[in-house]
């Protein structure tokens, strides 16, 4: 699971304490059901607004040729690699399985 970062956090934290007191203001409650009911919205609300708060992008992997550097320029510039598909089919490695030996009856 990945860890929130210091936008959610600070998104959600200032959603909970800034929709509590207005709630809290607007209803003019003082029963404690009323503030309980008040206080655990407000927290529903606080986690909706957190993880609606859109993450930073990703870098997707790099293969080896860019890493060494074998390859220049920007995205734009760059042209996808065609891949060449044979009509052979793969060898794989075969594994050798150990003789079986069988012992005479006694």
């Amino acid at each position: 699971m990945p860890r929130p970062t210091v936008a959610q956090l600070a998104y959600g934290s200032a959603t909970v304490v800034l929709s509590t007191l207005a709630m809290l203001l607007l209803s003019q409650t003082s029963s404690g059901p009323g503030i309980g009911v008040i206080a655990m919205s407000a927290v529903i609300l606080g986690l909706f607004v957190a993880l609606n708060v859109p993450r930073p992008k990703q870098e997707p992997a790099r293969d080896a040729r860019q890493e060494s550097g074998a390859e220049s320029g920007s995205a734009a510039e760059r042209v996808p690699t065609q891949r060449v598909i044979s009509s052979e089919p793969a060898h794989e490695p075969t594994r050798e399985r150990a003789p079986v030996h069988e012992t005479a009856g006694p």
